[in-house]
């Protein structure tokens, strides 16, 4: 069908800078038109979301409910105040999403706390927590009732099911709850060649946040409940939050093509393997150092500044600690072999100037 719209971009450029400046994967374009024409129930009573629900459990495990949003942080923010209640804290990385990326959403629209912990590569430990796990019957302070970690982390390591597991052991002895911020948790399975139930349901985590958009959707994520019994009143928050969709199904076709037949794994499993690929290159480049493991689809490095000046001209990315010379360089779902020696060998150009 014609239409009147008109391409405002140049299809062909390239970059690193992150994995939602792809584009939509053509399997999830062909679901949305699949789902398109007729009527359908809206606000989630469609047979779409209905389905969805299916492929959820079958991830997860039989308790497993998905709630469709818009967003990540909207996700983040549902489930982080479905897990507190209004004199809450949440016990963060202090390189969490949550509390670098999301412009104070969780503490402003969930009216929660976050209690930060650095951290030396994103992950948290039973240890960590402990620096802000007290003082629950002190009026005075926000009181800890739930940790938030990320998998796989903003510094793109990976927790392994064990210390997953450790942590929300750790923290239900205290009273308190887990959430995952699962905004690349496709990118974490591929990795862990592991059910993603394995470091999930299995190891204890009560809700997350299901990641779509960095994976080839046009739009949308999903909170996954995994432990009905310790997540509150999630209908009502989706909606007070603005999280409700009414044309639902439009979200939940795109989370069911990713899950459906394996397309989520076998885009991770391309935008990590480009990652490895740009690491090894990288890391045999003189004045280039990696600076964090390359667990999945990022690359963390340190160079001269006026070189990644420069080399930001050529091709997109972000400084992650710009007075440190730190960048960060996401691979994606549509990252080719040739989008990675093309940008190697500009940054070798540059590095000689």
């Amino acid at each position: 069908m014609a239409t009147a719209a008109r391409r405002h971009h140049d299809p062909e450029i390239r970059g690193f800078a992150s994995d939602n400046y792809a584009g939509a994967h053509p399997e999830v374009l062909a679901a949305l038109a699949l789902a398109n024409g007729g009527h359908q129930v809206a606000y989630g009573g469609d047979a779409y979301t209905g389905h969805l629900q299916e492929l959820i459990r079958e991830h997860f495990g039989p308790r497993a409910e998905a709630f469709p949003v818009f967003n990540g942080t909207g996700a983040n923010v549902v489930s982080l105040q479905a897990l507190t209640d209004r004199w809450g804290a949440v016990i963060c990385a202090e390189s969490a999403h949550i509390n670098v990326d999301e412009g104070g959403a969780p503490e402003r629209v969930a009216s929660l706390k976050l209690l930060t912990v650095p951290t030396p590569d994103g992950k948290l430990t039973p240890e960590l927590i402990d620096r802000q796990a007290f003082g629950w019957e002190d009026e005075h302070r926000a009181m800890p009732q739930a940790v938030s970690i990320t998998q796989s982390t903003e510094l793109g390591t990976l927790y392994t099911p064990d210390e997953i597991r450790a942590i929300c052991e750790h923290a239900h002895e205290r009273g308190m709850k887990v959430h995952l911020d699962g905004s690349r948790i496709a990118n974490a399975a591929a990795a862990l060649d592991l059910p993603v139930r394995a470091f999930t349901t299995d190891a204890g985590v009560d809700i997350l946040s299901f990641g779509g958009t960095k994976n080839g959707m046009v739009f949308g994520e999903a909170v996954v409940v995994l432990a009905p019994e310790r997540v509150r009143h999630m209908k009502h928050l989706r909606k007070l939050s603005m999280q409700l969709a009414s044309k639902m199904r439009f979200v939940s076709v795109q989370l069911e093509a990713l899950l459906a037949d394996g397309l989520w794994l076998r885009s991770a499993r391309h935008s990590n393997a480009m990652a490895q690929r740009l690491a090894r290159a990288v890391g045999a480049v003189e004045g280039v150092e990696i600076i964090y493991p390359v667990q999945a689809n990022g690359v963390f490095a340190r160079l001269p500044h006026d070189v990644s000046e420069r080399l930001q001209k050529r091709y997109r990315f972000y400084f992650w600690d710009e007075p440190a010379g730190e960048v960060r360089w996401m691979c994606s779902f549509d990252t080719t072999e040739e989008d990675v020696d093309g940008f190697v060998a500009a940054l070798q150009e540059e590095l000689a100037r």
